[in-house]
């Protein structure tokens, strides 16, 4: 399952949120690739090192946050490893997980010099962590990918709906896959979404024709399905693009709207969500020759292999973001530019160990994804990630 680091967990389904990473772009739009070797450790750094604070869910009661912390800050030190920087100091502090104890640490870190935050988690903590230090001027490059607490100083790393549906109805919308029913549930989750599918179509040349909604419990995804198909197929939709993850609604949909009569070799399927997780999704009948978008997969192969051949396991989906934190602010300090909110939102971006992507000045971000295509229970990519900014996608 995978973690959300947006909304709360209810009735143990989830909206399962897209990872990406990176250092920075040089004006020119090339990568700065990172330089071999190690350093970085607290132990190592040099006398006038940029320090940085590195919030992380240590001591939290919610099951998994340990072990998460810990991936968070295995892959941040396994970023100044590979940066082989030793002018930035990284200082752990303790979270618990909660807001209360994220301000506080916030306030310590800007006391101790801290001269950015990165972290924490989950957007109460990361808001509570950027209002207790705006008026020290330090910036926050939160793990979150709630884009209503993005603004001011409080950054997001975390890949955000609007991102994926931009991607996602730009590329549906150029292969005529342009009449679009949005399907989503009637939580906060799903109306979020629906709202950033009908935003992103009106960057696109796909519209949304209709949407349409249904109870979030399986009595209520069930009784929804005659109508959904019934909507598909009145408004002329060529396409119907479902929200929810393997984890919610994804798969009684994906078995049900085929039964019923909304056929995937004449309606395009089209997903918010990575369908790739857990692999057994790829299987689901719907699914098959349908849509959805994701990081560059052999980057992300290639960050992986790294972590496990240093710790000796697998990184937390999520670890890529405290990765990509650390090498941003390694990259910016390469170029000798402080971590400024001129500097974060530089137009060239960043490339990471997903892809590339930057800071829009409202705190958010554009990230470089990938389009699949289900095949045979395969993910095949038919629409690469863009290399730089300016590529299809963006």
């Amino acid at each position: 399952m995978m973690f959300n680091c947006f909304f709360k967990t209810r009735k143990s389904m989830r909206v399962g949120a897209a990872i990406l990473g990176l250092v920075a772009l040089t004006a020119c739009d090339a990568p700065i690739t990172p330089a071999a070797g190690g350093g970085g450790d607290d132990d190592t750094v040099s006398k006038n090192a940029m320090k940085v604070a590195l919030l992380v869910p240590y001591g939290s009661s919610t099951p998994g946050d340990e072990g998460l912390a810990r991936s968070l800050e295995n892959a941040a030190r396994l970023a100044l490893s590979d940066l082989g920087r030793k002018d930035i100091q990284l200082k752990v502090y303790r979270t618990a997980g909660n807001a209360g104890t994220a301000a506080a640490v916030a306030n310590r870190a800007a006391a101790d010099g801290a001269q950015v935050i990165v972290g924490p988690l989950r957007s109460g903590a990361a808001n509570a962590a950027a209002v207790a230090v705006r008026d020290d001027n330090l910036n926050v490059l939160s793990f979150s990918n709630n884009a209503s607490i993005a603004g001011g100083n409080l950054f997001i790393l975390g890949n955000t709906f609007d991102n994926i549906a931009t991607r996602l109805m730009k590329y549906a919308g150029a292969k005529g896959r342009n009449r679009v029913v949005v399907v989503s549930s009637d939580t906060p989750v799903g109306q979020i979404a629906q709202g950033a599918v009908q935003k992103a179509a009106s960057g696109s040349s796909a519209s949304v024709v209709a949407t349409s909604n249904f109870t979030f419990s399986q009595e209520g995804i069930v009784a929804s399905i005659p109508q959904i198909v019934s909507t598909a197929k009145s408004s002329g939709a060529n396409a119907v693009l479902l929200t929810d993850d393997s984890t919610g609604a994804l798969p009684l949909l994906a078995q049900l709207l085929p039964e019923q009569g909304l056929n995937p070799a004449e309606t395009k399927y089209l997903g918010l969500t990575r369908w790739d997780v857990p692999r057994d999704t790829l299987n689901l009948p719907g699914l098959q020759g349908g849509w959805f978008a994701l990081p560059d997969p052999n980057l992300n192969a290639k960050f992986v292999g790294r972590y496990q051949a240093r710790y000796g396991q697998a990184p937390h989906p999520l670890a890529a973001l405290a990765y990509d934190g650390i090498a941003a602010v390694g990259a910016l300090k390469a170029k000798k530019l402080n971590i400024s909110t001129r500097s974060l939102t530089q137009s060239s971006g960043f490339a990471g160990v997903n892809g590339v992507f930057r800071f829009r000045a409202n705190g958010t971000n554009q990230r470089a994804l990938a389009i699949a295509q289900v095949t045979n229970s395969q993910v095949q990519i038919i629409d690469p990630a863009p290399k730089s900014f300016g590529g299809f996608g963006f």
